[in-house]
């Protein structure tokens, strides 16, 4: 009742956990050679110029190819009618003509309804913005001083008590930060996957589709496929159904690639659950929370096992002193 009463908070410190679970060992190595203060900073700085690096150099590229994609995608609009009218669909010439009236329709005659559903995802950016500010500002004292942190929380209970609070949350941050890490490598490969085969299918926009593939993939078995299917409307639209239907063929390739290639490979330090584990906590986390949730449900289930695992094994003083019984 809690976690559900504080949401946005709960939200915010997972975030902030994420991101020390990334920047951390950065400024771990680069606190060697320069005061504990300066190697946070330094670290933060970097990553925010690499984000906005990817994110300008994305932008150019929509910019550049923005002019010659819509002439692609008038022309490749007028193929996939002829393509629908002809066998084996036979669709009718006059079910496909003045689609864009229709469309056009229809935004005027539903303009205020379109009007207050932007007007309610503004809020909704509003918070947004909200929790990934608390969660950055929470993130700057994880990676600075975390474990002093967690000393001081784990101080505060019981001396029964502490040494299964240690090792439950030295399992929880274990697999936290090898997930986090080994899903943004799995991702970057994805991507890497993608846009090579764009690009040699020539497909327009291979890089921001790529870009959306890497950030898809996030939301285990669900977010890639969705991806390809707007490359394979992209490639629809602007080179044909035959590159359309190979660019679906990508769905299966990087399936296949990720679940028996990357995830065994890459993952192989974090808890690994089962593909039927996985699907339920995705949908769970949507019904429950929408994308956030299912971002972060794989994450949050594996930490959750990780930590009962740790708990049902005996302490080693535990397996010592039983031994010593037996004896």
């Amino acid at each position: 009742m809690l976690l559900a009463r504080f949401q946005p908070v709960v939200i915010a410190v997972f975030l902030g956990l994420v991101v020390a679970a990334l920047l951390r060992p950065l400024a771990d190595r680069m606190s060697r050679v320069m005061p504990r203060a300066l190697a946070v900073a330094c670290a933060y700085v970097l990553a925010v110029l690499f984000i906005a690096a990817v994110l300008s150099a994305t932008g150019l590229l929509v910019a550049h190819e923005a002019p010659r994609v819509a002439a692609q995608f008038d022309t490749g609009i007028g193929r996939v009618e002829r393509w629908l009218e002809g066998a084996p669909f036979h669709v009718r010439p006059r079910a496909l003509t003045g689609l864009q009236q229709k469309v056009t329709a229809f935004i005027s005659a539903h303009r205020s309804t379109l009007l207050q559903s932007a007007v309610s995802g503004a809020t909704q950016a509003v918070e947004i913005l909200t929790v990934a500010a608390l969660g950055l500002f929470c993130s700057v004292f994880f990676v600075y001083s975390g474990e002093r942190m967690w000393d001081f929380c784990r101080e505060q209970l019981p001396p029964g008590r502490r040494d299964g609070w240690q090792r439950g949350g030295l399992a929880a941050w274990h697999t936290l930060s090898g997930y986090i890490r080994g899903i943004i490598l799995v991702a970057a490969i994805n991507a890497v996957l993608v846009g090579v085969a764009l690009f040699v299918l020539r497909v327009p926009l291979a890089a921001p589709l790529a870009m959306l593939e890497f950030v898809a993939a996030f939301v285990p078995l669900i977010g890639s496929p969705v991806a390809l299917a707007v490359a394979s409307a992209v490639a629809l639209a602007t080179r044909g159904p035959i590159t359309a239907v190979i660019v679906l063929g990508l769905i299966v390739v990087i399936g296949e690639i990720e679940g028996h290639l990357l995830q065994p490979l890459i993952m192989s330090w974090a808890v690994r659950l089962h593909p039927v584990v996985v699907a339920v906590s995705v949908i769970a986390g949507a019904i429950a929370l929408g994308i956030i949730g299912a971002v972060l449900a794989v994450p949050a289930v594996s930490v959750v096992w990780a930590v009962t695992q740790a708990l049902r094994t005996p302490a080693p003083a535990d397996r010592s002193g039983r031994s010593g019984q037996n004896s």
